[in-house]
């Protein structure tokens, strides 16, 4: 947070553990990161492990697992200029904020 407050550049920050974004929001996250929807799960959580971890499933199947388990989410995520970047590590957001 200190890196995109510090840039002076516009941000929001969304949180998704407290406000659960829409089916029609996190796949446009997902399409600003340029990244499949299995790269926005965290793979260590144990819910993860639990109830998907080794087991195929489709984009629209891991977005939806992704709304009921918020915690699955990679974070913290950035949106900035219409593109975003998970802030790990946080070489990315240097790469977003150029």
């Amino acid at each position: 947070m200190a890196l995109v407050e510090s840039s002076g550049k516009e941000f929001e920050v969304i949180k998704y553990l407290e406000d659960i974004p829409t089916k029609e929001e996190l796949k446009e996250v997902i399409a600003c990161l340029g990244i499949a929807p299995e790269h926005l799960i965290r793979k260590n959580e144990a819910i993860w492990k639990e109830k998907f971890k080794g087991k195929l499933h489709s984009e629209e199947e891991i977005v939806d697992a992704m709304l009921t388990y918020p915690k699955l989410i990679e974070r913290p995520i950035v949106l900035y200029n219409k593109k975003a970047a998970i802030g790990r590590p946080i070489a990315n957001i240097d790469v977003l904020l150029k």
